[in-house]
């Protein structure tokens, strides 16, 4: 193992488990928070807490012109294991994104997202010659119906993987209403790593999320991946493994 191989979540941007943040504002500005508590975090089908728990915060703003901002935090596991394997000279105990974009409705029922996402970590120190892990990607989504297709490009190095820049991932989504409160959710996305073709892998995800009122939502999902076991095994764990993910979330 010669470069960081970050397993990839919204994470602050659609994720699943995510439940509807419930505003409060404007109608031409609206404010959102929620909190939330997952089994663990796991970001485009690769456990970031060595399937440990999740504390979560997302905060997003939105413009009734289609401009949106956000921020999420959360703890990560991810980093301390590649440190204490000595792949990285000094890790970081959050994950914090930034992003903001515009969306817009093209014809009827289309609608289309463009923006960007930073993934920073603080304090965050790589051996010498390896990139950090800061991230920058742009993205570009149309939803239609209860149906999301995303394409994410990264504009610099991928999450600590040498050479990477350019890499990317595409992914369609799947949201509807079952029964009254009960929403069928799916996902599936492919990571590409530029300049890294072995760690590329497929991710799949179906769940459901309960609306439990007063801004309460409780869930759960099944994710699994193809990625190459022997690639994504650190300290014993295989970080791309099939596991059930549950959560619970509160909204502000």
């Amino acid at each position: 193992m010669n470069t960081l191989k970050k397993a990839l979540a919204l994470t602050g941007v659609a994720t699943l488990g995510a439940a509807t943040s419930l505003a409060h504002a404007a109608d031409e500005h609206t404010l959102a928070t929620k909190v939330s508590l997952f089994s663990e975090y796991e970001y485009r089908g690769i456990t970031q807490t060595s399937e440990k728990p999740a504390l979560q915060l997302n905060v997003d703003y939105s413009h009734s012109s289609g401009f949106y901002l956000g921020f999420f935090g959360t703890n990560i596991k991810w980093l301390k294991d590649y440190k204490d394997e000595g792949f990285v000279s000094k890790d970081a105990k959050v994950e914090l994104d930034f992003f903001g974009g515009y969306k817009f409705e093209v014809v009827k029922d289309l609608t289309l997202d463009v923006g960007y996402l930073r993934y920073e970590y603080p304090n965050m120190k790589a051996l010498p010659g390896l990139p950090k892990a800061n991230t920058d990607e742009i993205y570009l989504g149309a939803t239609y119906g209860p149906v999301t297709l995303k394409y994410s490009h990264s504009t610099s190095d991928l999450f600590g993987y040498f050479d990477s820049k350019g890499s990317t991932f595409i992914e369609a989504n799947f949201s509807q209403e079952i029964a009254p409160k009960l929403t069928l959710v799916g996902n599936i996305g492919r990571q590409k790593i530029k300049n890294n073709e072995a760690y590329n892998y497929t991710v799949y995800k179906i769940g459901m999320n309960y609306d439990l009122g007063n801004g309460w939502t409780t869930g759960g999902y099944v994710k699994d991946t193809n990625a190459k076991s022997d690639l994504y095994t650190v300290k014993g764990k295989d970080w791309g493994k099939s596991r059930l993910v549950a959560f619970v979330s509160k909204s502000f």
